[in-house]
């Protein structure tokens, strides 16, 4: 449906270029900081097909700082591991981290549509309700001094915007990149994977399967994952010999999807919904700040579906961007924050990338040897639990940010690294009174300072930085105490959590001074 076109304004502090999931995220984290913020998207509405589909634990607490979690989790399939086959035979059965105290599941199968149409409901109802230009596109991007001024296509005609931020969340042909004349590096794979959605009704539990060679589609790859709405999502590999544009036709798509619902014993009536076809990619920008250009999602990085890296990581990158830029629009910290962004988030990539790679050259092998190597591993997973960790897709997970600036130096004395500064902050389920509260719905407003220690003890007074005191009759679980790095009880410390939901640093005993001092040393406090 076309939405409605206006006049766009001829300033705002943050120009978001691209209404897709992490456009309106981002919009929607800033909208619930204050911050006045407009998103330019081509398209007329939210995308068709399912496209991303696997929200991560971390995405979803990402959300849920805007207000958008719930309409996610209740719509969504939740699920918490997956199966591997090769040919007939089952090779590997994985669970990813779970417990029944976790706020949400590891993982929630949801079309990226809803996530997109979930985001931009927060957007409009945050505390600065954000504004989106749809059926409009950045058409020219001249970088000034103390901002950007960006010209528009709209359905009124040509209209020039003047932002004081550009963020570019307009995807892998990203018309902001291409205007500041930067360029993706890395690696771009061959293998190319047909994708389809089809409608059929299943009682099959809600899992990740893999099926290598199967006697369906000899010779290829196929990832099933169940959506809501009664939608199954089929990727498969198709030869290096075929033509990408024949093989997305339904004459030729259909009897392969048929043969291989056949096999797998689901037998209800079906019907497609949207066929694509796909590539894996490992690129990413050097840098994703230029001046006051930002870059997030597939316009910084482009990495592979093996492990579901792509949304996920681009989500994080909102996450990351949404309170460093409300701080320096503000004027609460001084812009070279948002250089840490670019560290941490391109450090972040590095990593994914690392783990796509691998996964992508056991998914779709790029060469034979991959290929002889890939069938060994599978032969000898039958019989060898040792080398079915092999197969393992390795789901996503948060980074940590290793070596970041905003890091305050690392104390000694704790039991382990868990909640070491640069990590993300464990989650642990607290009880006061009657009432139980998870740690990381504390997340994602401002900073949060983890005062620990016995019951009664005061703790330190910190202006303009909420505190909350975890005494040990709130951890029934033990978990705060154990997972961010305590001896006992009678221990005493200071834990500072960033907007994001990541450790900044820890200290033993309750002297505020270096907590307060971290805060200025590291740059984040103008």
């Amino acid at each position: 449906m076309k939405r409605p076109s206006m006049t766009l304004p001829a300033h705002v502090p943050v120009l978001i270029a691209g209404g897709g999931p992490v456009g309106l995220t981002l919009s929607a984290l800033l909208s619930a900081q204050g911050i006045a913020n407009l998103v330019i998207e081509a398209g007329e509405s939210y995308c068709t097909g399912s496209r991303a589909i696997c929200m991560s634990r971390r995405s979803q607490e990402i959300l849920g700082w805007a207000g958008a979690d719930k309409a996610l989790v209740d719509k969504g399939l939740s699920w918490v591991g997956g199966r591997s086959y090769w040919r007939h035979n089952e090779v590997l059965h994985f669970q990813m981290p779970s417990e029944p105290t976790q706020r949400y599941a590891p993982m929630v199968n949801i079309q990226q549509f809803y996530v997109e149409e979930f985001a931009h409901r927060a957007a409009q109802s945050g505390a600065k309700p954000a504004q989106v230009q749809w059926a409009s596109r950045v058409s020219a991007v001249k970088p000034e001094d103390g901002g950007v001024e960006v010209e528009v296509i709209t359905p009124e005609g040509l209209q020039t915007v003047r932002a004081d931020w550009l963020v570019a969340c307009d995807g892998g042909r990203s018309t902001v990149r291409e205007q500041l004349g930067l360029q993706l590096e890395g690696t771009q794979y061959d293998g190319k994977y047909v994708i389809v959605d089809v409608v059929q009704k299943t009682r099959r539990a809600v899992e990740r399967l893999a099926w290598f060679d199967p006697p369906s589609n000899p010779g290829s790859t196929i990832l099933m994952h169940r959506q809501p709405d009664d939608v199954w999502r089929i990727d498969y590999q198709i030869r290096d010999d075929e033509d990408p544009l024949e093989a997305v036709k339904p004459q030729n798509v259909l009897p392969r999807v048929q043969s291989h619902l056949a096999m797998i014993g689901e037998d209800e009536p079906w019907e497609p919904l949207w066929i694509s076809i796909y590539n894996a990619k490992c690129l990413t920008l050097p840098s994703y700040r230029h001046g006051r250009v930002m870059f997030a999602g597939d316009a910084a990085h482009l990495v592979p579906i093996f492990g579901v890296r792509g949304l996920n990581s681009g989500l994080d990158d909102a996450g990351n961007l949404a309170w460093k830029l409300a701080r320096v629009v503000r004027g609460q910290s001084p812009h070279t924050l948002l250089d840490s962004y670019s560290t941490e988030r391109v450090h972040a990539t590095r990593e994914n990338i690392a783990y796509g790679a691998k996964s992508t050259e056991f998914m779709a092998p790029p060469n034979f040897a991959y290929k002889l190597m890939r069938e060994a591993t599978l032969r000898l997973a039958e019989g060898d639990a040792q080398v079915r960790s092999l197969i393992n897709p390795r789901q996503s997970t948060p980074i940590t940010y290793v070596g970041s600036p905003l890091n305050a130096v690392a104390t000694d004395g704790w039991s382990h690294d868990m909640a070491a500064p640069g990590s993300p902050a464990p989650e642990a389920l607290l009880r006061v009174g009657p009432g139980a509260f998870h740690l990381s719905s504390r997340f994602g407003r401002d900073f949060l300072v983890l005062s620990f220690g016995p019951a009664g003890r005061q703790a330190p007074t910190l202006h303009g930085l909420e505190v909350l005191t975890i005494e040990p009759a709130m951890d029934v679980h033990g978990q705060a105490w154990q997972r961010y790095g305590l001896s006992g009880a009678q221990d005493e410390a200071l834990v500072l959590v960033r907007p994001d939901g990541y450790v900044m640093g820890r200290w033993h005993g309750h002297d505020p001074a270096p907590l307060l001092k971290s805060l200025t040393t590291t740059g984040v406090f103008a």
